[in-house]
């Protein structure tokens, strides 16, 4: 896993409006290629717990947090097509190259009054690794 920027900025598509919000983006990679881009957005500037162990995580996956605390409900999962009319295909092609759309997933995991929105963006790669 690389991460590209983990820091705050206004809000792209997401449900939060344009509040300006703790966001991160890393690539996710398998022996080196990049397989998924993932964005995740907290829902306010200050999300407690959350928010703390979000700026925490480092070189580690969300993941890491979502499936193994027992506290999160994650919400039901939403697909798209991603293209050059949404928000995050500009940031996906800059970290791993254009291509004419994108298969994602989306979803919001719950942990108290706070919540992330994970967007996980499927990279051409991802088909032709063994």
């Amino acid at each position: 896993m690389r991460v590209l920027e983990q820091g705050r900025r206004p809000a792209l598509d997401e449900v939060f409006g344009r509040a300006c919000l703790p966001q991160r983006e890393v690539l996710l990679e398998c022996d080196g290629v990049p397989v998924i881009f993932a964005h995740s957005v907290l829902s306010s500037p200050r999300s407690g717990r959350l928010g703390a162990w979000f700026a925490g995580l480092g070189n580690r996956s969300l993941g890491s947090l979502l499936f193994r605390y027992p506290g999160f409900v994650r919400e039901e999962i939403e697909y798209l097509r991603l293209d050059a009319r949404h928000p995050l295909y500009p940031r996906v092609c800059a970290a791993a190259g254009a291509a004419p759309g994108f298969w994602a997933r989306r979803s919001r995991h719950h942990l108290g009054a706070g919540s992330v929105l994970v967007t996980e963006v499927f990279l051409p790669a991802i088909t032709t690794r063994p």
